[in-house]
């Protein structure tokens, strides 16, 4: 049968912890006055690690930046930088806490080639998950109720093909992203704008809790960092910096997720959209990006087929299985909903192997998914 493909992900580099000496050089890079991360990100081709950046005289740093940057990276550290390399250290050591610095060889190489790649990651959970192959979804905060419904299902469709899926775990479309990530093989990557020991908003405190356990948080920004309103937008380039797309829900005309998507387009990504009503003001952001060149998808079929994730044998590049396997699952089914565990326990197969059939099924318009991962026939 055609079935979704596994592209071949980045190898799982393992992590190295942050000692005190490097944790200390690039905190303290970030925190010096006047030196964003683009002037950091020379200074490091030019010295290679923010040690030597300090250690270098200011005719040396001269040649770099300007007199009052270079007057700033030699003042003495910040009073307030042992306090917080204590913490940070304290914070890596705790279960599931991962630091991963830029030069570190595990830092997703994706990120690392965009422009103004953040110094430091801050991780909680599954660090695998940032060498998959991932696409970003998202979209308005106050999404329809049908955008939350087709950002779930278009999400966990991608998840069971193996795509994780990314986003920003604000409410309304990144919420319901993250949640059809989860209920996939694909798991979920929160790419968040405060510190990793807070979660903005509140509300979605419980699936960042799942999210940390299943899936993966990431942030760039220190301890304590608390939700500052231009530290979301920023955070946009990291969501389409890891994804190898972004896919647009729902967006009004001036909704930030146009932020993540024109990111997405300087840094080379694929750029989708799902169209809506012509009367509605969330579809008006999509109609922009779709004028604008982003691929229009009313599937998670057309994305897969997209980035040849999908084998195009059918036409459309929908799955065409064959026949003695679709009398076997319509059989399993019966007349009534089941789930993928009992389908598995009547087919005796795996559940992680029926996912990915149970996916070219749906595709290909002969089951239903069912609100609660149930699926339902749709032919005698």
């Amino acid at each position: 049968m055609t079935r979704a493909v596994q592209a071949t992900d980045t190898p799982n580099v393992p992590i190295q912890p942050v000692g005190a000496a490097a944790l200390a050089g690039w905190l303290r890079l970030q925190m010096t006055d006047g030196v964003g991360l683009m002037t950091a990100h020379r200074l490091l081709r030019r010295f290679g690690t923010p040690e030597a950046v300090f250690g270098a005289d200011r005719a040396a740093l001269l040649r770099e930046v300007k007199p009052g940057q270079a007057d700033a990276l030699l003042q003495p550290p910040p009073d307030a930088l042992a306090a917080l390399v204590d913490a940070t250290l304290a914070w890596q050591q705790q279960p599931g806490n991962f630091l991963l610095s830029y030069d570190d060889p595990a830092y997703p190489e994706a990120l690392r080639n965009i422009a103004a790649a953040p110094l430091l990651l801050y991780l909680k959970g599954r660090t695998e998950l940032l060498g998959r192959k991932s696409l970003a979804v998202v979209g308005s905060r106050n999404a329809s109720a049908q955008g939350m419904l087709n950002a779930d299902r278009m999400a966990q469709a991608l998840s069971e093909a193996g795509l994780t899926i990314v986003s920003g775990l604000a409410l309304g479309i990144d919420a319901a992203a993250h949640a059809g990530g989860l209920n996939g093989p694909g798991s979920t990557i929160a790419v968040i704008g405060t510190g990793p020991d807070r979660i903005y908003p509140s509300r979605n405190k419980q699936l960042a809790r799942r999210i940390a356990e299943e899936g993966c948080i990431v942030s760039e920004y220190a301890l304590g960092t608390p939700p500052l309103r231009d530290n979301f937008p920023r955070r946009n380039r990291v969501i389409s910096g890891l994804a190898r797309g972004v896919l647009v829900v729902e967006a009004a005309a001036q909704s930030g997720s146009l932020i993540t998507a024109r990111l997405a387009a300087a840094q080379g990504r694929e750029l989708y959209a799902v169209p809506g009503s012509i009367h509605a003001t969330l579809a008006k952001g999509c109609h922009t990006l779709i004028r604008e060149g982003a691929k229009l998808v009313e599937t998670a079929a057309d994305i897969l087929t997209d980035l040849e994730l999908l084998s195009p044998d059918a036409p459309g590049g929908r799955p065409s299985p064959d026949d003695s396997f679709v009398d076997r699952v319509l059989e399993a089914l019966g007349e009534d909903p089941a789930g993928a565990d009992l389908l598995a326990l009547r087919l005796q197969q795996s559940a992680a192997e029926l996912q990915g059939q149970l996916l070219a099924l749906e595709l290909a318009g002969l089951i239903e998914r069912l609100p609660g991962g149930m699926f339902q026939r749709l032919r005698a």
